[in-house]
């Protein structure tokens, strides 16, 4: 029993995968670069039109004029995400005075990006993107009602991806890229000791530190279907990442309980496959001043189902604490927007997303990942400062459904005592990004 108590607690701790306040469904980023967020980063895969084809395109940077191209950006990012109470129960024998909503667990967190491209020869092109694909904080007051399945937890992540394209002629360029990504995951979570030593209101924390690495991969295709009309073709690969790390017990009573191997701090592991995506996307000229640009993005986040959490040292080395089950299913991205060239220097942009969460249903959402249906309302403008420089400013606000949760667990029959959190999740996110590309 008493293995099975601390075994929930330390597995509520390490919902990593969902501990950060994502701008796209999932804990996914979009800010890759911010040429594009004007238009929702519809037609992104398509565009072609500075050096963040890396990332959503490599097979664009056959399409860029010749020399070397930069672009430098960072997106500030600030969610919102307060939860209303609607029938939680506190976790088994533990304080009744501390039941709070957990105040707004959104953090306002700076996302930077760089990328480079340039012509090899009049077939080649070479390119490296640097940016962070997944990552942000989330955090609630120390006492919620929930702390117990989440207070704290953050993740940073770094993704390098040099890339090449080969052109086949004025219509057809295909392009391929290696990526490398590290991540760090810090999180911070309740253990509730009430159960476990007979004490009602006895509680500690957990903090879990992890870090760790993993290889993928993009491709992609672009073809010119008729003089006005671009269709580009996007996959980005799963990253299978080993994150290993070390957790620790506070606020432990010296005793019995201090003693235990159970709430021994000791080395942990687990392995973590991050979704593939496939993008098809359209860029169709108008006429000189109107672009239209739309885009439909498929995530297999069902690869996400359930995570063993594993010790690596201790007596209990190799005992797998518990599954972090998510049962997430694969969702679709759909985007529309428009570019309208209104001077020599100045260029609008607009677009509007929905992106659906992978989250299936209330009993499957969490505390650290309470997503919903997201609805992207974005605008922007690109100002040419000279032949060489152009500034692109952009800005999205989403809007979030409305998100039930009904996570339950405080089942002493299945020796869970970490409270039944019922309820309902209300968000929204404003982001605000600036990018300098130049041309040398």
């Amino acid at each position: 029993m008493k293995k099975n108590v601390l075994a929930l607690s330390v597995a509520s701790a390490l919902s990593f995968v969902a501990a950060e306040q994502a701008r796209a469904a999932g804990f996914a980023l979009y800010e890759q670069g911010i040429s594009g967020m004007g238009n929702a980063y519809a037609g992104a895969a398509a565009v072609a039109e500075d050096a963040t084809t890396v990332w959503w395109n490599p097979a664009g940077m056959a399409r860029l004029p010749k020399g070397m191209h930069v672009a430098v950006g960072g997106a500030a990012i600030a969610p919102s995400w307060k939860f209303s109470n609607n029938g939680s129960t506190i976790a088994t024998a533990s304080n009744p005075t501390k039941t709070g909503t957990g105040g707004d667990a959104g953090d306002v967190t700076f996302v930077p990006s760089a990328f480079f491209a340039m012509d090899l020869n009049p077939k080649w092109n070479f390119g490296v993107g640097v940016s962070v694909p997944f990552g942000l904080k989330t955090e609630y007051d120390a006492d919620w009602i929930g702390r117990f399945q989440g207070i704290k937890s953050e993740v940073q992540t770094v993704n390098v991806n040099p890339a090449v394209s080969y052109k086949f002629s004025d219509a057809v360029s295909v392009g391929f890229g290696v990526n490398y990504q590290q991540g760090k995951i810090d999180i911070l979570t309740g253990v509730n000791l009430a159960p476990l030593a007979g004490v009602p209101g006895l509680e500690a924390q957990n903090q879990i530190n992890l870090n760790g690495d993993a290889w993928g991969f993009n491709a992609g295709a672009l073809f010119n279907v008729a003089p006005a009309t671009r269709v580009g073709v996007h996959y980005r690969s799963s990253l299978s990442y080993k994150l290993d790390g070390n957790t620790e017990f506070f606020g432990v009573p010296p005793g019995p309980l201090s003693a235990s191997p159970l709430l021994r701090n000791g080395n942990i592991k687990f392995d973590l496959k991050t979704p593939d995506n496939l993008a098809v996307s359209v860029a169709h000229r108008m006429n000189d001043k109107l672009e239209l640009l739309g885009d439909i993005t498929w995530w297999q986040w069902s690869k996400i189902s359930s995570i063993p959490v594993v010790r690596t040292d201790g007596p209990l080395a190799g005992s797998t604490l518990s599954s972090l089950n998510f049962n997430f299913d694969d969702t679709y991205r759909l985007s529309i927007g428009a570019n309208y060239k209104l001077s020599q220097p100045w260029t609008l942009k607009v677009g509007f997303a929905y992106d659906q969460t992978p989250v299936p249903n209330a009993e499957s959402r969490t505390v650290r990942l309470p997503d919903a249906d997201r609805y992207w309302f974005s605008a922007g403008a690109k100002y040419q400062m000279s032949k060489a420089g152009a500034l692109d400013v952009g800005y999205t606000y989403i809007h979030a459904s409305e998100a039930d949760i009904n996570n339950r667990q405080n089942n002493p029959a299945a020796l869970q005592f970490n409270g039944n959190i019922v309820g309902t999740y209300k968000a929204s996110v404003n982001v605000l990004g600036v990018q300098y590309q130049h041309t040398f």
